[in-house]
């Protein structure tokens, strides 16, 4: 497998080198990207002589004649293709403040905006810097949207000052290294149907009953599953939000589309993550024109499809289904009463009580509920959640695993979310 390592400009360059070494004593192929003020702390020479390979500091090769075509300019492309991972060690206030804003001036940022690889930053910079609150924003704007920060130790820096800001020991970027190496590929055999979004149910031709989902959750779940390997079909409701580019886009309205859509696909899926708000109800008549105000109106509603009861009664043997429940009160009490109701494996439990997360949120807190198990999420970004629901799910059917294999040739797995 081949690892990046991407050095910027600071006096913890030279430990880059460190690095390089504990990476390639874990049978990593490890190719170096620097920065041009990395350069002027560490030779290239140095990582060439380690690695064996080329070491790319410019997006311009500067030894070509000036009527050459510039080939060297799209090598962050395959670069960003080619590698499993990018890990930026040390990485300087600079440049996470680059990769939080999408800025690419030379060719480790734009590197960073190419890849589809899991991203790694561990970084070292004067504790001012450190604790000032544009860096603390550009960290929480990466670990958002999915990159692994490895934070800095405290102790003595180089400035004289004390506190943190020391590169981490590199054993513990190793680590980080290698557990998103894992979760890159742990779902690569795996085609998971995610459903997102709240859906629309009609009253008359302008209006209908909707939920305040905006598909967060859904689509952060389509994009972990997507990076750590597998085949994505991202089924979703109404969302402004703009789906994985590597996705296949399924868009829906109505409940009883949701229904379609899902089982249509069902037969092809080894996973279907359903984190769509299905309505519980629609009109049972629907207005063909539009409604007057002219007072009060009464409308009957009757029940939309248990989608999520449905396809635990239609699972093969062996399949792993696991739902979603969004309470305002008594979350685990209904949660449990849910997991034997709709007869799944397991239940996410998502307390909506609480603005600050939930619905149309960035974050979220849950409780990962089986008949055994009570297993605490505490408040975390929807991007870091999806990785952790996943990683239960792994976790969950792989004692059965060898039991499915004697019964089935192919093991189906269908984690839903309602």
């Amino acid at each position: 497998m081949k690892v990046t390592v991407g050095v910027c400009g600071g006096i913890a360059a030279y430990k880059a080198a460190e690095l390089v070494r504990a990476l390639q004593q874990q049978a990593l192929d490890v190719h170096v990207v620097m920065t041009q003020a990395a350069t002027q702390f560490i030779g290239p020479v140095t990582f060439t002589a380690l690695t064996g390979h080329k070491v790319i500091t410019t997006l311009w090769d500067a030894s070509a004649p000036t009527d050459a075509a510039p080939t060297s300019s799209i090598d962050h492309i395959a670069e960003a293709q080619s590698t499993d991972a990018l890990v930026v060690a040390p990485a300087t206030a600079d440049t996470l403040a680059k990769f939080a804003n999408g800025l690419a001036d030379d060719f480790l940022s734009t590197l960073y905006l190419a890849t589809p690889a899991p991203v790694i930053v561990a970084p070292a910079m004067n504790v001012n810097m450190w604790e000032h609150p544009a860096t603390r924003a550009n960290l929480h704007l990466l670990s958002h949207r999915g990159v692994r920060i490895v934070a800095p130790e405290s102790g003595e820096l180089a400035c004289g000052m004390v506190g943190a800001g020391r590169l981490a020991e590199i054993p513990k970027i190793v680590d980080a290294v290698l557990a998103s190496l894992h979760r890159r590929h742990d779902l690569a055999q795996e085609t998971i149907i995610v459903t997102a979004g709240g859906t629309r149910e009609a009253i008359d031709p302008v209006r209908f009953l909707g939920n305040r989902s905006s598909g967060r959750m859904g689509y952060a779940l389509a994009e972990a599953a997507e990076r750590r390997g597998a085949k994505v079909i991202l089924i979703s409701g109404p969302s402004s939000l703009q789906p994985p580019a590597r996705c296949e886009v399924v868009n829906v309205i109505t409940a009883a589309e949701m229904r379609a859509a899902v089982l249509h696909r069902l037969p092809e899926a080894t996973m279907v993550i359903k984190s769509a708000a299905v309505a519980d109800y629609r009109a049972r008549v629907v207005a063909e024109s539009k409604l007057k105000r002219s007072g009060p109106i009464s409308l009957e509603l009757e029940p939309t499809e248990d989608i999520l009861r449905e396809v635990s009664k239609q699972r093969l043997p062996g399949t792993l289904v696991i739902g979603f429940a969004a309470e305002t009160d008594n979350a685990i009490e209904h949660g449990r009463s849910k997991l034997e109701r709709k007869g799944v494996d397991a239940i996410v439990i998502n307390d909506v009580s609480r603005r600050e997360i939930g619905f149309d949120s960035e974050r979220n807190a849950a409780t990962f509920l089986t008949r055994q198990t009570a297993i605490d999420m505490p408040e975390m970004t929807k991007r870091e959640m999806a990785d952790r629901i996943l990683d239960e799910a792994i976790e969950l059917r792989r004692p059965r695993q060898m039991m499915v294999e004697f019964a089935m040739p192919s093991r189906k797995s269908i984690l839903i979310e309602e």
